[in-house]
Formats: C-alpha cells, structure tokens, sequence
C-alpha cells in the first residue's frame, strides 16, 4: 500500500518541536504511561528534525501489519492507531504545560521511551524511540561519562544521555507506521494475546447483557486478528459500560447508517450482517462516531463517508 499522503506532506522543517520521556508501568494489563516534556535548545531541534526527515524518506513503501508481517530498510509496517495503546501516549502531549515540564534529574533517569513531537498547523507527528542504556541509572552507576575535546578525554560531570537519529515508529492521526516491530510492540505492550482478551470480554455482564445473544458476535470474531484486535480496543476503552454512551448509540445510530438492531428492551440482536457495524459503533472512531463525550459538539450530526443506506430498528 502506498505511504500516507498526510506522512509524506507534513512539514517536518517549518514544525515546532518538544521532547517527551516517558515510563510505563501495567495496570491490570492495560499500560499507564506517564510523560514529562523536556526544554530543548534549538541547535537539538534543527538535529532532531533532520533526523527524522531522513527517517521518513527513506520509507517507500508500506506493509499491513500482522504476525508475521516484516518491512526492510526501505519500508514500514502499518496498523490503526485505534487498535493500539498509541492514543494513551498521545493524550498525554496535549500541550507543554509547567505541570508537566520536567523538574528533576529522576523524571528523566529510567526512562522507557522518549517522543519528538512536531507540530506543523493542525497537524501533530509523533516520532517514538526506545531509550538505551544511557538513560538508566545503572550505566551512570558503573561508568564515567567522558567528553573528547582538544584531543584529550575530560570528565563529563554533567549527566548525558543519547537520542537516536533513528525512529521505531511515528504517529500521525489514526496511522501508526512501524519501522521496528519489536520495539512498537515493547512500548506498546501490544501483544497477540487478544483471543484471551475476548473470552474476558464475553464473560463481562456489562458487556455480554447489551444483547439479546452473544454468539452471532463470537462466531463473526471468530480467530480474525484483526476482529480480535478490534474487539480488545472495545474492552480496553470500555464505552459500553457508559449508560449515555448507550443511550446515545440508540437514540442516533440511524442518522449515521449503522446497521443496528434493537428489540424492544434495548438490547442489540447481532446479526451476521450487523456485527461489523456493532463493533465499529463501539470503537467509537473520535472523528466520526457522535456516542462519546470525545466529540465536539459541532461535529456531533456530520455524516461519514462509510455509512450504509440500511437501518432496522426492532419494535
């Protein structure tokens, strides 16, 4: 498939730059990010947005992502951000507030992953790198930083660390492009454990009550992975269990094409034919689903491009 037009044409040299750090813990299986944004002088920013212009260009072509799906030097791997953990990142970057702004050597030691942040109009590209040793207290334990100037070693007294010139994934919109699978999936925590992860779903009252039966959904599933995956970015969003959230699924599904089905308790009666559009109303897609709270208000009734000319409503 072809390189994102929005990728290709975002303005990497005219963008404003901030450098996010972030460590990770889990919760309950689902990751917790927490990021700190770092003050950079402007001789780093010019370094780092050559960088990742040069990372950029050189990907040519771009592959979908699956389990065994691997890109070369010339490539990249593609996945929806929305099937991924990436919005839990990008949510923390809304904005270089003081609050967030790094305050302390120890916010930064440790660190699991940092992000460049470009910023170029209404457009927001997030470049993500795995930290190496450099940033772990270890490494500054047990060797002495040194720096090499008028051809002799000095002690470097200040602390130091590395950023790479190269990039193990960028983010852009609902586009995740992947140039190094493992660390994506590192950072990330997306694993192939999603199979799991839907027989948890299924055994959820708050999820398995909203239907009058479960088991036209499961057998459309079935080992799909990227239903699976889909199905596990329900869970983990968890919009279903929000009675206004449902309230406004069956109140407005109709002036959006879902093909949905209600009978007369409100309960959803899945169908072969309606399961896509089930699952696709739960993901809540943030620039066309009018179910979240997400949503502005002004976009609340703009109709989407995928919509279906069918609407059955149960009595």
């Amino acid at each position: 498939m072809p390189v994102p037009q929005a990728f290709t044409d975002f303005d990497i040299d005219g963008a404003t730059v901030a450098l996010w750090v972030f460590k990770k813990s889990v919760s309950k299986g689902i990751p917790v990010f927490t990021g700190h944004w770092i003050e950079t002088e402007p001789n780093l920013d010019a370094a780092l947005k050559q960088a990742i212009s040069q990372e950029r260009g050189r990907i040519t072509e771009v592959i979908e992502y699956s389990l065994l799906a691997q890109n070369n030097e010339h490539s990249a791997l593609h996945i929806d951000s929305l099937v991924t953990h990436a919005g839990l990142v990008t949510a923390q970057m809304g904005a270089e507030l003081p609050a967030k702004k790094v305050a302390n050597l120890k916010q930064v030691r440790n660190t699991d992953f940092y992000v460049v942040k470009l910023v170029s109009g209404d457009s927001v590209l997030y470049a993500v790198r795995k930290t190496d040793a450099s940033w772990r207290s270890k490494k500054a334990v047990d060797y002495l930083s040194v720096l090499f100037a008028d051809d002799r070693l000095t002690l470097q007294e200040a602390p130091s660390f590395s950023v790479s010139r190269h990039v193990d994934f960028f983010i852009l919109g609902d586009n995740v492009l992947i140039s190094h699978k493992g660390a994506f999936e590192s950072v990330l925590n997306y694993k192939q454990a999603h199979a799991d992860d839907f027989l948890v779903l299924q055994a959820e009252d708050e999820f398995s009550s909203l239907f009058s039966t479960i088991a036209p959904l499961i057998a459309f599933v079935g080992s799909n992975k990227l239903h699976l995956r889909r199905v596990c970015a329900i869970r983990e969003k968890g919009h279903y269990k929000n009675a206004a959230f449902m309230d406004r699924l069956r109140q407005h599904h109709q002036q959006f094409g879902l093909v949905l089905i209600f009978n007369a308790q409100g309960s959803i009666e899945p169908t072969d034919e309606t399961c896509a559009d089930i699952i696709r109303a739960f993901l809540d897609h943030r620039l066309m689903s009018p179910f979240s709270e997400n949503i502005e208000p002004a976009r609340l009734f703009r109709r989407p491009q995928f919509v279906r000319s069918r609407v059955y409503d149960k009595q």
